[in-house]
């Protein structure tokens, strides 16, 4: 019988003496009493977290499954009911509220039962009221308990122990068996006060200098990982010191307390862990031994053809060849005018898709990757140039090379067996309507007008309409010559400078700031079209209407041979401030030339079910 398997009295025991626990119950059989999905916060599926609540008949604790673990929910394996054999798991005590962290379990289908076994209590501490409390009640231990000063030990089965010493602080638990528990990066949190990670160095940052008015310091930060997640962690001025030359890429420390725990600030990292770490002066750093046991890095690898459903500002995980090189650039910050290195690569992979990728700094200089390597990018951030997706390396991400992965290895064979003569398509040619891709909602100048798109946030739509207006005056400007630039240029007599390059070219470069009125059957709009759209729409480039004017040509015949010409326009509607005053700007950003053949077929379906 399933009640005769349950290992009775293991979860007060676990709580009171977690080595005899561990000693006579190994392997614990216990009964999952309630499942609950939390909410997804990070919008990530490799973060989705489980509540479950396991009881021993005896006793019952609320308990946090560990994305590692996660299997068993996507394959339906545990269910209300179940009964499981606990893995490996890790108990703590906080504040009188008992939790465990369950890192592997297996179901035993067999023994399971959707009766509740027995008439299990509450572990948490205190009186017997609190201990009566229901299952699944509105807080996260099932109960609403008020704070006591008491705070028991963390304990963690299966975890190894640190050794003693290390580097960086005294009276950090170095010696303390309470410090030395090596604990789960997800487990972190501000409510755990000792502890002890065990995690490899993913990436780590230049030290940063920083200046304000109150005073300057430096600063450098480090990403780490473990089995179950990922973490960032900060030092600021003496930490700096103390610790920068410690922290190497790729290696494998333990990291104790003190060590501050702070929600993290998601401007500075791309990592889905709601915490950060802030090293203090007594945090204790040593490498460890065994630098095996610990996983090289994580990806969440997204494909290039799939980037044209990611939305601008998101951060991916990508894996391809580079075809392409660039040199390495300089750019100068808007605000602080300090020049910044950058180079650009052109990535391919199996999907017939290729992007720009932008790394830079110590990244961009060193950068001597053999021609044909096989790239996987970790934390790049999408954008946009020109209608075409784009990405950038960010500071907190990583860029391995060949790496020693299945994803790595298939890509580099499908090169090696052909892959290397393919055709690669950009994002801005599916938008061009040479293959499929994202496609925003039909709408009528009407209905962007009525539904006010744009007004709060920016928003994108499509428009089937026809130009009725073009203007002639001012419709390009002379732009730096330098790629990827595009800022307007001066004319300083013997030569055009660009104040942002700081550079001074024998000529422009002439970019399309294309002003059009656009009209369908319910009414007009007044639409933006940039270089890459404005080309399409004219039939030639700026610089061949500018050469044009110089051999006093007329370029009216241009503009007129363009009016009346039906487009399908893809839009992004915006709230802009100009000259003091609100305005919503509409900016095509790509524009497709109709199919007659097939806008005949849909009016043709759309007849007959009139007519029916």
């Amino acid at each position: 019988m399933a009640e005769q398997q349950i290992t009775q009295g293991f979860i007060e025991t676990v709580f009171i003496d977690p080595q005899r626990a561990a000693a006579q119950y190994p392997v614990p059989v216990l009964q999952c009493l309630h499942i609950k999905h939390l909410e997804n916060k990070n919008g990530n599926t490799g973060s989705e977290r489980y509540r479950i609540v396991l009881s021993d008949i005896r006793n019952f604790v609320q308990c946090m499954l560990a994305t590692q673990a996660n299997h068993v929910m996507h394959n339906n394996q545990l269910q209300r009911g179940s009964i499981v054999r606990l893995r490996q798991y890790q108990a703590q005590s906080v504040k009188g509220k008992n939790v465990m962290i369950v890192l592997d379990l297996e179901v035993i289908a067999s023994l399971g039962t959707p009766e509740k076994i027995g008439d299990p209590k509450s572990v948490e501490g205190g009186s017997a009221e609190r201990q009566n409390t229901a299952i699944g009640g509105a807080g996260f231990y099932g109960t609403k308990n008020e704070p006591t000063q008491e705070t028991k030990p963390s304990v963690a089965r299966q975890g190894p122990s640190r050794p003693a010493g290390g580097f960086g602080g005294g009276g950090g638990g170095g010696g303390s068996s309470l410090a030395s528990t090596i604990y789960p990066i997800e487990a972190v949190s501000m409510f755990a006060t000792k502890w002890t990670i065990k995690a490899r160095v993913t990436s780590k940052s230049e030290i940063r200098h920083w200046h304000k008015q109150n005073g300057e310091g430096k600063l450098f930060s480090f990403n780490l990982l473990d089995e179950t997640g990922e973490i960032r962690a900060t030092a600021f001025n003496n930490e700096v010191d103390k610790f920068y030359d410690l922290i190497q890429e790729g290696s494998v420390y333990y990291i104790s307390t003190p060590c501050r725990v702070q929600m993290a600030k998601k401007q500075f990292s791309n990592l889905p862990n709601d915490y950060e770490l802030m090293l203090e002066s007594g945090t204790v750093i040593e490498k460890a031994e065994d630098q095996s046991s610990v996983p090289q890095v994580r990806y969440n690898f997204c494909n290039l053809r799939d980037l044209n459903e990611v939305e601008k500002d998101a951060t991916v995980d990508v894996i391809g060849v580079v075809k392409e090189v660039g040199n390495v650039d300089q750019i100068h910050s808007k605000t602080t005018q300090k020049p910044y290195d950058k180079r650009e690569l052109k990535l391919v992979d199996d999907t017939g898709y290729s992007v720009r990728v932008t790394i830079w700094g110590r990244t961009a200089t060193e950068f001597d990757a053999a021609p044909e390597s096989v790239l996987a990018f970790k934390g790049t951030r999408v954008g946009e140039f020109g209608g075409n997706k784009t990405l950038s390396l960010l500071s907190s991400g990583t860029m391995s090379v060949d790496p020693d992965i299945p994803e790595a290895h298939k890509i580099k064979g499908w090169y090696e067996a052909g892959g290397r003569n393919s055709e690669f398509a950009t994002h801005k040619s599916t938008s061009l309507g040479a293959a499929t891709g994202r496609r925003d909602d039909i709408k009528t100048a009407a209905q962007v007008k009525e539904e006010h798109l744009g007004v709060d946030n920016p928003q994108y739509f499509s428009i089937k309409a026809t130009i009725v207006y073009l203007k002639q005056e001012n419709y390009a400007y002379p732009a730096c010559l330098t790629q990827d630039c595009n800022k307007k240029v001066i004319d300083m007599g013997d030569g055009w400078k660009c104040e942002k390059c700081n550079v001074t070219h024998d000529r422009p470069r002439w970019r399309y700031i294309l002003l059009m009125g656009a009209s369908d059957h319910t009414g007009n709009l007044q639409l933006n079209a940039f270089d890459d759209s404005a080309r399409i729409i004219l039939g030639h480039t700026a610089d061949e209407l500018k050469e044009m004017e110089e051999r006093d040509e007329k370029v009216a015949p241009v503009f007129e041979a363009a009016s009346c010409r039906k487009w399908e326009f893809r839009c992004r509607a915006k709230m802009e401030m100009y000259n003091d005053e609100a305005r919503i700007r509409y900016n095509v950003m790509s524009v497709t030339p109709m199919n007659y053949a097939s806008e005949g077929h849909k009016l043709a379906e759309m007849i007959k079910q009139l007519s029916v």
